[in-house]
């Protein structure tokens, strides 16, 4: 297990995301909006936007998917139906995802 999964998160086994199988990697997905994250498996080739819909189903149920964007090393995934590898995501990966509109501080 890589270094992500040894971090603190509700639950202390990852989330599968599909079927991840063999060579699988394990991702953290961190919301600052709810100072929480989401521990998830997932195949290499599983895309990024079932990633992010994965984490929100985890974190934040009623959060609609097109409110937020997913980051990973400070970029914003584009093309959210690229593969996990095809993004540049490796295995113990950390990816942010975020509102897409700056929200007022109260």
């Amino acid at each position: 297990m890589p270094f992500v999964a040894s971090l603190r998160t509700a639950k202390e086994a990852p989330i599968a995301v599909g079927t991840p199988g063999v060579g699988a990697f394990t991702i953290r997905v961190e919301v600052p909006e709810r100072w929480d994250v989401a521990l998830l498996s997932a195949a290499p080739t599983t895309s990024v936007s079932a990633v992010k819909r994965a984490a929100l189903r985890e974190v934040l149920p009623q959060a609609d998917a097109s409110e937020y964007v997913i980051k990973l090393r400070g970029f914003e995934v584009l093309d959210e139906n690229i593969s996990l590898e095809n993004s540049g995501a490796r295995n113990g990966s950390i990816f942010l995802l975020t509102h897409r509109r700056r929200r007022p501080v109260r």
